[in-house]
């Protein structure tokens, strides 16, 4: 409750209470108004107070709906002295959950409240002016954000309008399909200035369309050559590789001298090999026979 002699004031000849007294009230005045009139006589009704009673809004919301039920003819506040020889004013906020007009609350405050067919009837309800929605900001593309920081990533020289940033963005989507980066078209277009950049849209669009870097391609993959051929032996003679039994003490057949052929008719050894192992074991026979013979016709040592 407030201090005696503030709050809440009803006004006279209200209208029986209703569900839809307030119903063609916009949702937060409509919540505001009816709690309101649910308060009792002398109830606090400042701003603090009533956002913390309803916590659904703040206190510049609550703010903004007495604002408007003022308009709509609900609320009237006045400022008055508050007597007892004291030289205070105050505001004292008068609710009525029959809306009145400006005229009737001003001969109510005078004390000459006229009948209720005279004048009763309340002004028309203020239109609640929207608030403004912020502006969402726009998707940019990838060139577009590269061209509109050129001015910080590269030099100050080269900032760019938001027109001249819309007329270059095709042209840098067009290195970026290239496979270039944000670097190389800050490269491309802020190294080597000259001492004076006049237009730098002009300047950059010059810059992209010179340097503008070759367009991808891909080489034709070359041809699967033949297989690799399995580690096998090899002649030791001309190299032939072969499989292991086409070789007989290292050589392949056209390699091998005659006696190393193998014999057509039984599979073994042909006859010049077997005769030339014997002539061989018989040259080493003769060889070991005379030292033997030397060595026993040697007599003793005298």
């Amino acid at each position: 409750m407030a201090r005696p002699g503030f709050g809440k004031r009803s006004a006279p000849g209200q209208a029986p209470r209703r569900a839809d007294d307030f119903a063609h009230l916009p949702a937060r005045e409509a919540s505001v108004a009816s709690h309101l009139d649910r308060l009792p006589e002398g109830a606090a009704m400042d701003v603090k107070t009533l956002a913390k009673e309803l916590a659904a809004y703040g206190q510049q919301a609550i703010r903004t709906a007495l604002q408007y039920l003022g308009r709509a003819g609900y609320l009237y506040r006045r400022r008055e002295p508050v007597g007892e020889g004291r030289t205070q004013w105050v505001f004292r906020t008068y609710f009525s959950r029959t809306p009145r007009n400006e005229a009737w609350w001003k001969r109510f405050l005078k004390g000459d409240a006229p009948p209720e067919r005279v004048d009763a009837t309340p002004g028309p309800v203020p239109v609640l002016e929207a608030e403004p929605v912020p502006a969402q900001p726009l998707a940019r593309s990838r060139a577009y954000k590269a061209l509109a920081t050129l001015g910080r990533t590269g030099d100050r020289r080269l900032t760019l309008s938001a027109s001249e940033c819309a007329q270059l963005e095709p042209l840098v989507a067009e290195w970026f399909a290239r496979g270039a980066v944000e670097a190389d078209v800050v490269r491309a277009v802020a190294s080597g200035l000259p001492p004076e950049v006049h237009c730098a849209g002009a300047f950059a669009r010059r810059r992209l369309v010179d340097k503008i870097p070759p367009e991808l391609f891909h080489e034709p993959a070359d041809p699967p050559g033949p297989a690799p051929a399995a580690d096998k032996p090899e002649c030791e003679s001309c190299g032939v590789p072969g499989p292991p039994e086409a070789f007989v003490e290292g050589l392949c057949r056209p390699c091998r001298p005659p006696f190393l052929q193998p014999d057509a008719g039984d599979g073994g050894v042909d006859a010049a090999y077997a005769e030339e192992i014997h002539r061989r074991a018989a040259g080493i026979r003769r060889s070991l026979r005379p030292r033997r013979r030397d060595r026993g016709l040697q007599g003793p040592a005298l």
